[in-house]
């Protein structure tokens, strides 16, 4: 089976920076897509970034310019720098990613989630 596990949450005060990190596990033949998404209670999961194998990666409006998404393919690990962070910003991020194994296939892959909470 295929194990994400996120690190690098906590507490920050706004203008702060946090750097997350991902590592993907198990038994995977390939890794098509990695991205993060947030979630506060009440609201829709949203993407924040993603990233392909190729050098293309994705911002939401709302973090461009702030975040930086990079991959390191040869140990299937995907991170998240994010500089000037808002209270906005406060919310679950979770790492995902469109994965293909031996024995299912190509799928989605959720890690459990790091909280990070800007605050003064």
């Amino acid at each position: 089976q295929v194990q994400l596990v996120e690190s690098g949450g906590g507490l920050v005060q706004p203008g702060g920076s946090l750097r997350l990190s991902c590592v993907a596990s198990g038994s995977i033949f390939s890794i098509n897509s990695m991205g993060w998404f947030r979630q506060t209670p009440g609201k829709e999961r949203e993407l924040v970034a993603s990233i392909t194998s190729g050098v293309n990666p994705n911002y939401a409006d709302s973090v461009k310019g702030r975040f930086t998404i990079s991959r390191d393919n040869a140990r299937n690990t995907v991170y998240l720098q994010m500089n000037s962070l808002k209270p906005e910003d406060t919310a679950v991020y979770y790492c995902n990613g469109l994965i293909t194994t031996p024995w299912h296939g190509s799928r989605n892959y959720w890690g459990q989630g790091t909280q990070v909470t800007v605050s003064s």
